[in-house]
């Protein structure tokens, strides 16, 4: 994942659990560099190309992105360049990702509450994981605890809740005279054995039984086949006893647990426990090592992946009682929390926009986040931003040559791939120096550029509109959608869809699979106009069709036609930019 880095480290618990402690960093440092919607070659290579040259000049992590599914020309380019297809970035709101996600350690599911309840206390935190290998498993809180202390349980919790040895030990100080500490308690109940009573009535085969410092009580507990005996206030075993462990707890008073008792207690394979607490403190003690498990909620947890969107999220965070969520990833695996403090807190994706800076062209959620820069060649548009941008908006005929102009400014050295780029950008949206929009800056750079790049101009770009052109296996919506750009005028909503071929044959066939297409593609955008140019190159001409209720008036009031038509012939008419879109907006305005 890219968002996260984590330092792991190892650490064991005072019940001898080994666990994963993660401090997870989330990095919002990146800064995306991205074109429009319906990326053409221009918006696809001037956004590697810059980030390129932003990452070199400041060290920073500067990364590129695309907005939309490229098309066949730009793919043709980035695979002849051996370039990677930038990631997609189809929304700019703030995700999940976004926002700082502190990762405690996670607990097994077997450690006690008292466990959980001294590493909440110790990191101050309210909320922890349950997870196996960290996959998460359930959440244990403050509250679940504080309920655990107050709900009235019968004497047979621990069993029931199938506590280990271990979390007893832990939790009484106790030390392990006969047993294994990692086996579990699974039948039986708990007994108090403090003065003289009738035995028989009170244990039962597999009970817990804590006793006082009195020989007689622990063999009567032996001989009714108690499960796990507690020896309270004596921590002292037989001298001779050959266990280290038993050597470690000898003292010099009365021997209360004497040879012959071990051997009972081990033929009969009892769990004997001696500490030095008394019965009342033991017994009060003892639900404390009840596992977290049995307390825990694992049913219908409330997560959350990294790229859910803040906003999706909020709603369903206020309705719940908690205020740490956990983080997780497609796999189940815990990631973190995130809290409804983080949220007030969430920093904006950081992003310069290259080849645009329309809205409508924007991607999703621009209004969320923080433009730094605008790197353009269109006419100035309706973006607003939260505070002074550095914005280079030059007339020339593509984004690359301000791109490599700023190369040049910078006296970066450019390589053959990132030339190779540049180049291909400016042959495509100058439509080879044919395009009114052309300048002779634009010119001069695709030269300067095909030399470094090693490549023919005349040549390449014929093999490259060939590929651009190339339509065989797509639809007609896919076709008008392929290069294709919103724009919004005194509230009016158009778009215009663009092909460029450089085959006489193929323009002419299109118009009449176009046609039909272009009322639902319209709809489904939610425009109120909808033009799309079938451009010759070589021939310099395009055929202009349309849809929206008085489509056909505007075109013939922009291009002053004497008559009303369904498509019109527009010679001369190859450039989106500079010929049809200011006419049509002007048609509009008035």
């Amino acid at each position: 994942m890219e968002c996260i880095t984590e330092e792991i480290t190892q650490m064991e618990n005072d019940e001898g659990v080994c666990q994963l402690t993660t401090t997870t960093v989330v990095d919002n440092e990146k800064i995306y560099v991205v074109g429009h919607k319906n990326p053409d070659t221009d918006s696809v290579c001037s956004a590697i190309v810059y980030a390129n040259l932003k990452s070199i000049l400041t060290g920073e992590e500067y990364a590129p992105r695309r907005a939309g599914q490229i098309n066949e020309e730009t793919q043709f380019v980035l695979n002849r360049f051996g370039v990677e297809v930038p990631p997609l970035l189809s929304d700019l709101r703030v995700q999940v990702k976004d926002v700082a996600i502190p990762r405690p350690p996670v607990i097994d599911e077997t450690v006690s509450i008292r466990t959980a309840w001294r590493k909440m206390k110790a990191i101050h935190i309210k909320t922890l994981a349950v997870a196996r290998e960290n996959k998460l498993q359930g959440l244990i809180t403050i509250s679940d605890i504080a309920n655990s202390y107050m709900e009235l349980f019968g004497n047979d919790v621990l069993s029931v809740a199938r506590t280990q040895y271990r979390n007893i030990l832990a939790v009484i100080e106790g030390e392990m005279v006969s047993g294994n500490k990692y086996s579990y308690l699974l039948k039986g109940k708990v007994v108090i054995l403090s003065c003289d009573e009738n035995f028989k009535n009170i244990i039962n085969p597999d009970d817990l039984v804590i006793v006082g410092n009195k020989t007689e009580y622990i063999q009567h507990a032996i001989d009714l086949n108690a499960g796990c005996i507690i020896v309270c206030q004596s921590n002292k075993v037989l001298e001779q006893h050959e266990t280290k462990e038993a050597e470690k707890v000898l003292g010099e008073s009365e021997n209360v647990i004497t040879e012959e008792i071990i051997k009972n207690v081990e033929e009969k394979e009892i769990v004997l426990i001696s500490t030095n607490h008394d019965p009342y403190n033991v017994a009060r003690l003892l639900n404390q090592s009840i596992p977290v498990r049995h307390f825990m909620t694992n049913e219908n947890i409330i997560s959350f992946k990294l790229n859910e969107y803040i906003d999706d999220i909020k709603p369903l965070m206020a309705q719940q009682r908690y205020s740490d969520f956990p983080v997780v990833d497609e796999e189940n695996n815990f990631l973190g929390f995130i809290s409804r403090r983080a949220l007030i807190n969430s920093g904006k994706k950081r992003v310069i926009l290259v080849d645009h800076n329309e809205k409508s062209q924007a991607v999703d959620g621009i209004e969320q986040a923080e433009i730094m820069e605008i790197i353009d060649h269109h006419r100035i548009g309706n973006l607003e931003t939260f505070s002074p941008v550095f914005f280079r908006n030059q007339p020339v005929g593509c984004t690359a040559t301000i791109v490599y102009q700023m190369y040049q400014e910078s006296l970066t050295k450019l390589t053959k791939e990132m030339a190779g780029l540049l180049c291909s950008a400016i042959i495509s949206d100058t439509l080879m120096f044919r395009s009114p929009t052309c300048t002779t800056l634009d010119e001069y750079a695709a030269r300067q550029l095909s030399e470094i790049a090693g490549i023919d101009i005349k040549t390449y770009a014929k093999e490259m509109f060939n590929a651009g052109s190339n339509i065989m296996n797509k639809t007609p919506e896919e076709i008008i959608l392929n290069d294709f750009k919103q724009f919004t005028v005194n509230d009016v909503k158009f778009g215009v869809g663009q092909l460029n071929s450089m085959k006489d044959e193929e323009v002419n066939n299109l118009t009449t699979v176009i046609a039909p297409a272009l009322n639902k593609v319209r709809e489904s955008q939610g425009l109120d106009y909808l033009f799309f140019m079938l451009t010759n190159i070589l021939d310099e001409s395009t055929y202009l069709i349309y849809n929206g209720c008085g489509a056909s008036t505007i075109v013939k009031s922009a291009f002053d036609l004497k008559e009303e038509a369904d498509e019109v012939y527009l010679k001369g008419v190859v450039s989106r930019k500079k010929q049809l879109v200011p006419t049509l907006v002007t048609s509009l305005q008035h």
